[in-house]
């Protein structure tokens, strides 16, 4: 069984515990470290995938496009503030008109 069968965990530990390895990040790295990485990459990747997924189903699209990644982390309170300093390729902005240039409303007389 692999390491990732093991954990349970669909992202490859192997591979995040070699990269640690090779990173020098520490002059050791315990199994358990690579492990939690991997299953922490695997819940954000979860998490954004899902509404990414939620937006492109919105805008009525069966493929999830740069967009709609671009929506679903700008619009979630703490992946926001998680990719603040990260720009996604192909995204666009978040549609945002100032109340004040919407058209006013009129009161109709009757």
């Amino acid at each position: 069984k692999t390491k990732s069968a093991k954990a349970g965990l669909q992202f490859p530990v192997g591979r995040v515990y070699r990269l640690l390895k090779g990173g020098n990040y520490a002059d050791r790295i315990g199994p358990g470290a690579a492990i939690y990485l991997a299953a922490v990459l695997e819940y954000l990747s979860a998490e954004i995938l899902e509404l990414a997924g939620n937006a492109a189903r919105e805008n009525k699209k069966a493929r999830i496009l740069p967009r709609h990644i671009q929506l679903a982390v700008r619009n979630d309170e703490e992946l926001n503030k998680l990719f603040s300093c990260v720009t996604i390729a192909q995204g666009g902005v978040l549609p945002n008109v100032l109340p004040e240039l919407l058209p006013k409303k009129t009161i109709s007389l009757k």
